[in-house]
């Protein structure tokens, strides 16, 4: 079986160091670039499975590294960042980012990404039919079952659901499903997705205080598991 490849985007040698340490005893192979255009020749060169992206790189920002990437870079890719602000990790999110671990991190965390998010590359945007355990999201028949019984949903939680499962395992932050679902009007509104979400999970999750499908992210958005 191939090793899923990692590229690592991040100027401090000690954390590359870190990462290739602990990464090849997990079984992934690596490859390290120290500034951003370095790491977007590499992405471009030799397609990983993964992109660990550090923000503060020394000739341009991860910010611009991220959307140039997401201009034709499909898979995962993991911000890693000493900047912890709320702010700083909406706007990586809003730019593509599929998930976020502030520095120092934990291995064991973020092994526990990687995987997530090698897990959910190539599904959702190119599937007809989204599975989650006994939960299934027809995009085609716009028809939600879930033990092959049909949830009766309005088209606003049908519509935000399907948004959410369509980036299973990428968090969605609260201004971009507002956007996307309600319009630009809505941004702000953040408590018209607290009372959808909790709709939904109580239609879709067996528990609904304890959700395995809808995940809140504190103070950001939600991801769809």
């Amino acid at each position: 079986m191939n090793k899923p490849e990692v590229l690592i985007i991040d100027d401090e040698p000690q954390i590359r160091k870190l990462l290739e340490i602990n990464l090849t005893a997990h079984g992934y192979q690596i490859r390290q670039a120290a500034t951003g255009r370095e790491g977007l020749m590499l992405a471009a060169n030799h397609i990983p499975e993964v992109i660990l992206l550090d923000l503060g790189l020394p000739d341009i920002s991860g910010h611009e590294v991220l959307r140039r990437l997401r201009e034709w870079y499909t898979r995962a890719i993991v911000v890693l960042s000493v900047e912890r602000g709320e702010e700083d990790i909406v706007k990586a999110l809003d730019n593509g980012a599929n998930d976020y671990l502030s520095k120092p991190f934990r291995v064991g965390e973020l092994m526990a990404r990687l995987r997530s998010a090698i897990r959910n590359n190539d599904s959702g945007e190119t599937r007809a039919v989204i599975t989650a355990g006994d939960l299934e999201i027809d995009l085609v028949g716009r028809v939600v079952r879930n033990r092959e019984e049909i949830l009766k949903l309005t088209a606003t939680e049908y519509n935000l659901l399907a948004l959410l499962a369509r980036n299973v395992g990428r968090v969605l932050t609260h201004q971009f499903l507002l956007k996307e679902v309600w319009g630009v009007g809505y941004q702000t509104e953040t408590q018209y997705l607290r009372v959808f979400v909790a709709q939904l999970r109580k239609k879709i999750e067996d528990d609904p205080n304890h959700p395995q499908h809808l995940i809140t992210v504190s103070g950001v958005g939600y991801r769809f598991e």
